[in-house]
């Protein structure tokens, strides 16, 4: 059973835009408290987002696995009122942790590249293997595999280096004499701008080095293969 497609429009809001609101506006409407549970509300949208992508797809989905992570590990630093530099090294350690993983694969008979293009939605898998058997290349074709796969590693040690720079930027200092309410709302909205940056100043970079990853492998593909895009994607 293959599993539906992600709708990135809605990932988009679920993950990003409603978290962003509850986090800047939500205090204002909570009462008592109203920053807690602004931050448990807006962290449960990505949480929850999350796991029933996982419960609908049952198939690991490493990005999903790491938005749940990071919800919990934003929640866990926020409940302890923990700022600046641990926020960044948290913004960092994720994208570093699934970049290792990334380049690690391709050290294995598995790399991260064959799990994502070999998939009978994206190529014609069948007809790949059969001119990779016809014209002896499936050597050649593995090695791509585990280059391209280095290659696109380099996208996710990018945005954790990115990611921990712009942490300590936005996550300030604050005045420790402020009232436990009005401190947690302050750190709220620092989650909030972290999260609308991460989206704006990170995530673009990101599609645009992804693009160039695309076009490189396939470029090397049909080198490989004597086919073009159309001959080798999936309709």
């Amino acid at each position: 059973m293959v599993a539906k497609n992600d709708n990135p429009f809605l990932s988009l809001i679920i993950n990003i835009l409603i978290p962003v609101i509850i986090l800047h506006k939500g205090a204002h409407y909570l009462g008592d408290g109203g920053a807690l549970w602004s931050l448990l509300l807006a962290l449960s949208f990505p949480l929850a987002y999350g796991i029933h992508d996982y419960w609908r797809s049952r198939n690991k989905n490493y990005v999903s696995i790491i938005g749940v992570i990071n919800a919990c590990l934003t929640g866990g630093l926020a409940l302890f009122q923990l700022e600046g530099s641990w926020f960044a090294l948290k913004d960092a350690t994720l994208p570093y942790c699934l970049g290792l993983y990334v380049l690690i694969s391709s050290f294995t008979d598995k790399p991260f590249a064959k799990a994502f293009f070999m998939n009978p939605q994206i190529l014609k898998v069948e007809l790949l293997e059969k001119t990779l058997s016809e014209k002896s290349k499936a050597a050649e074709f593995n090695q791509l595999l585990k280059n391209g796969t280095r290659f696109f590693s380099i996208s996710f040690f990018i945005s954790g280096t990115v990611n921990f720079f712009l942490a300590l930027r936005i996550f300030e200092k604050i005045d420790p004499t402020l009232p436990n309410d009005q401190r947690a709302q302050l750190l709220n909205q620092q989650i909030a701008h972290m999260t609308w940056m991460s989206m704006t100043i990170i995530t673009v970079p990101l599609i645009a080095f992804t693009a160039l990853f695309l076009f490189w492998f396939f470029r090397q593909l049909t080198k490989l293969t004597g086919l073009t895009v159309d001959d080798l994607t999936a309709n």
